[in-house]
């Protein structure tokens, strides 16, 4: 399995710290009905996730402290956040500020990449 870069941040050299984080190497698993996650890439400040939505997921109402980027690789989702609510759809991404508590569903199956920072301790266990 790959290690990634966090298990070499000691090295001196920038290079040799830079390694590739093959997918078929991450663990998939499914934190909830409907849901499955696959932790690829991280570093001390930036952790990239991939989630993968069965279409009529529904995700629980939460907040985090992190600042996640969201970018739609396929799929449909609604989002909401407060009174504010919008569909995104292949290719469109969006940013939740760190304390903003949100939701999502899947509108039809989808793709998503989440790009959190700092990282996400809670998701270091699963990758």
């Amino acid at each position: 399995m790959v290690a990634g870069w966090r298990a070499d941040r000691e090295n001196n050299s920038m290079t040799e710290q830079i390694k590739p984080v093959e997918l078929r190497d991450r663990r998939i698993f499914s934190p909830e009905r409907g849901l499955s996650r696959q932790v690829l890439a991280y570093s001390n400040q930036l952790m990239l996730v991939r989630h993968l939505m069965e279409k009529g997921w529904i995700g629980a109402r939460h907040s985090h402290p992190h600042e996640q980027l969201v970018y739609i690789v396929r799929g449909h989702i609604h989002f909401q956040s407060g009174a504010a609510a919008f569909d995104a759809r292949t290719g469109d991404s969006f940013v939740v500020p760190g304390g903003v508590e949100h939701q999502a569903n899947a509108v039809e199956e989808a793709e998503v990449l989440d790009i959190f920072t700092p990282v996400r301790e809670d998701y270091v266990e699963n990758k």
